[in-house]
């Protein structure tokens, strides 16, 4: 009796722990880095490459959703280095000091990844014919020492120069005070608006204005939008740096990539994720060659695939 009564205890201990374990459920995985929910932070110079990436990125994995936010370059810097997000495509790159702060204080890894290669263009009124600069007229012009469009065609009748960039807080002002190492300080005739698309609407409607846009915002034929920015204005050839002053160069992929013109820069992804999730997913989808083929269709320099220069004569 008393076996029995011990064999019906285990079989009733043995069906409560099985149910107990049955409705115990895998806890479920909810990011790879093909799927998941991300909130990523871009600089507002780079809109249309980024919002083209994710569209691609995201057609091709369904369960993928990728929310971007776009940003003047000091905003975007602060919500990276508070953990506001984990990535952030920008041109700058995060300094020894700013990734040794982050290890040592909450052992963070920082990662980046350069994807493109992209230029700052200086814009022109249509009706502008001075479509010539050198390198030092640019220069002079940040330094104050270029006030007027007679300083670079004596017969022209522009008046006064007026410089609009797209925000105080930008990667592309920023980018100018470095290459001519500047202080804070910009001559009286610069003038900030808010976006790229505001520099170029300025532009359009002012004869003596000449405008500094991120390319990737007027080199993208395949793209109405940048279409229809370019065929707005005129941009101007800028001569080398060192090289001959007598040859100018268009902020196109050629010279881009070559760096005869002066004004390029790369086009980062950086990352503070602690795992490899959507966003370590994204930044290596981006890099690779499909990633790569949408950079070079824009218009930009892709990064990370061979590139062959070819040269057309008439």
């Amino acid at each position: 009796m008393k076996s029995t009564i011990l064999v019906i205890c285990s079989v009733l201990i043995a069906l409560v722990l099985g149910i107990q374990c049955g409705n115990r459920k895998t806890p479920e995985i909810t990011e790879t880095p093909t799927r998941g929910n991300i909130h990523i932070v871009a600089d507002e110079s780079f809109q249309p490459i980024v919002d083209a990436e994710i569209a691609t990125f995201t057609s091709l994995y369904k369960y993928a959703r990728i929310t971007p936010d776009y940003l003047p370059e000091k905003d975007l810097i602060s919500a990276f280095l508070k953990d506001s997000v984990k990535v952030v495509v920008t041109s700058w790159e995060p300094s020894e000091q700013q990734k040794e702060l982050l290890l040592n204080s909450k052992q963070i890894i920082v990662r980046t990844t350069a994807v493109a290669y992209d230029a700052i263009a200086l814009v022109l009124n249509k009706e502008n014919k001075d479509s010539l600069m050198t390198y030092k007229n640019v220069n002079d012009l940040f330094t104050g020492k270029l006030t007027d469009w007679k300083e670079i065609n004596s017969t022209s009748k522009l008046g006064k120069m007026v410089a609009v960039f797209d925000n105080e807080k930008s990667a592309n002002i920023r980018y100018f005070k470095e290459e001519f190492k500047l202080d804070s300080r910009l001559p009286s005739n610069f003038y900030s608006v808010k976006s790229n698309e505001q520099v170029i609407d300025y532009v359009t409607k002012n004869k003596s204005a000449i405008g500094l846009v991120s390319v990737n915002w007027i080199c993208d034929k395949h793209d109405s939008t940048s279409r229809s920015f370019s065929d707005k204005i005129k941009i101007a050839a800028i001569s080398h740096r060192v090289l001959d002053p007598g040859s100018y160069f268009l902020p196109v992929q050629g010279s881009i990539y070559d760096k005869s013109y002066p004004f390029t820069r790369k086009i980062n992804l950086v990352s503070r994720e602690s795992f490899k999730g959507l966003g370590s997913g994204f930044i290596s989808w981006c890099a690779t060659e499909q990633g790569q083929r949408i950079i070079l269709k824009s218009g930009l320099v892709p990064a990370t695939m061979p590139i062959r220069l070819i040269q057309f004569k008439k």
